[in-house]
């Protein structure tokens, strides 16, 4: 009876891993006016390869966020999704499969078919005053 119930099982397990975007909120805030699609927003992150942890690009190493409109494709689509409904001092790591990312084409030093982990902290929404958060 109870591999039947774990047969069961199998195909929400499959969705699971099939999904291209895994969100995971590091560190929580509470704010009243979160991210919205089309809001410029800066963000500091680090970016690595899920296969081997090797970094491929920080702005921390810059020691300036990235500047840009959110939920408008200015950014893969990993980053438009994952990055919404957030507030700023918030960190979120993102597990983004291939296809909200480069897809089968290799960019720089990102491989073809590469799933990408990205550490974000969400450091301000422009135009957005600390008295609307």
């Amino acid at each position: 009876m109870r591999f039947f119930a774990l047969l069961a099982l199998l195909p929400a397990v499959a969705l699971a891993l099939d999904k291209p975007l895994d969100i995971e909120v590091t560190q929580e805030v509470e704010c009243s006016r979160k991210t919205q699609a089309g809001d410029t927003i800066d963000v500091h992150y680090r970016g690595t390869l899920a296969s081997d942890g090797s970094e491929f690009d920080a702005s921390y190493n810059r020691g300036q966020p990235l500047s840009f409109k959110v939920g408008k494709g200015q950014v893969i689509k990993g980053w438009d999704q994952g990055l919404l409904d957030m507030c700023p001092g918030e960190k979120r790591k993102l597990t983004i499969q291939p296809e909200w990312a480069y897809g089968e084409r290799g960019v720089g030093p990102i491989p073809a078919g590469a799933v990408l982990i990205f550490e974000t902290e969400l450091v301000g929404i422009q135009g957005v005053s600390k008295d609307e958060l």
